[in-house]
């Protein structure tokens, strides 16, 4: 099993920035695959963006150039600073945990609310 933790939500004028956290705890696999997913109100649950354990990234069309994706292995986290928020990127923030050993995990997920 594998626990996820996000933070960093919240309300923020657009033009704004946030940075969200997720923190990873329990049985980490080796070649974990972490990422970032949203869902609006009445839509699907979207991938943002990715980023392997080599740190090989990979961002929706909609967030390059703004959003930015890392992680610390050494402390299990992964991180999303997003610059330049739009009202549009308004969601539930949800970190995933995957990988070719097991099934995928999920955070509780982080509102984020982008107003105009």
């Amino acid at each position: 099993q594998v626990q996820l933790v996000e933070s960093g939500g919240g309300l923020v004028q657009a033009g704004g920035s946030l940075r969200l956290s997720c923190a990873a705890s329990g049985s980490i696999r080796s070649d974990n695959y972490m990422a970032w997913y949203r869902q609006a109100p009445g839509k699907q649950r979207v991938l943002v963006a990715g980023i392997t354990r080599e740190g090989i990234t990979d961002y929706a069309a909609s967030v390059k150039g703004r959003f930015t994706i890392s992680r610390d292995n050494a402390k299990n986290t992964v991180y999303l600073q997003m610059n330049s928020l739009k009202t549009e990127d308004t969601a539930v923030y949800y970190c995933m945990d995957g990988s070719s050993y097991g099934p995928a995990y999920w955070g509780q997920g982080t509102q984020v609310t982008v107003s105009s």
